[in-house]
């Protein structure tokens, strides 16, 4: 008669152990994979965006999320029109979301809330058509500034509750993050490209 044989408990142990070390090793070298492909993607191509605060009502309001393209601007160069989202010039940790609404080496009229811009092309000034602006998000100041051959104007789109280029200055060009490509929350509001009116 055969005596049983039984495997020694510290073995049991032992081998628990190794398909411990073998499952933490690998979960550990996929969550190393996952931030190399990630990180540079954040930081280069897309990154994630909520919305704080009033000053782009209507187009955009506070708690919506935003992806914003970091890639677009290292080839080509803001246009006016476009909805940007920038390092606040005076505290780049905060970031801040805005239009573009004058151009490098352009001139800025305001005229009781009225936007005139003057450049090369037309150097007796045109009236900027502003469709995305809502009756009640106007303001009725009225200031000039001509910009730098680096610098842009940007205004929110609720005027009247918007710290922009028209108290804080004209941006210059090295703050500039991106641009939102995707609207994802709340899904009611999906879209891409949202808010954008480039002219």
């Amino acid at each position: 008669m055969n005596p049983e044989i039984t495997p020694p408990i510290v073995e049991k142990n032992i081998e628990k152990k190794d398909t411990l070390l073998h499952t933490i090793r690998e979960w550990l070298q996929v969550i190393v994979i996952a931030l190399i492909i990630a990180l540079p993607i954040r930081w280069y191509v897309a990154e994630p965006f909520i919305v704080n605060g009033a000053s782009m009502d209507p187009t955009f309001a506070t708690g919506q999320f935003l992806v914003v393209d970091r890639l677009t601007y290292r080839f080509e160069t803001p246009k006016r029109g476009d909805v940007i989202i920038f390092e606040y010039p005076n505290d780049p940790s905060t970031y801040y979301i805005k239009r573009i609404i004058g151009l490098p080496g352009e001139t800025v009229n305001i005229n009781n809330g009225k936007i005139t811009i003057i450049n090369k092309e037309n150097p007796t000034g045109f009236v900027l058509n502003e469709p995305y602006l809502s009756v009640d998000h106007l303001s009725y100041d009225t200031s000039s500034r001509t910009l730098s051959t680096t610098t842009y104007f940007v205004m929110g789109d609720n005027r009247a509750q918007s710290s922009d280029s028209r108290y804080w200055g004209p941006l210059e060009s090295h703050f500039i993050i991106g641009r939102p490509i995707v609207r994802l929350f709340p899904f009611t509001t999906l879209s891409f490209w949202p808010g954008q009116e480039s002219q």
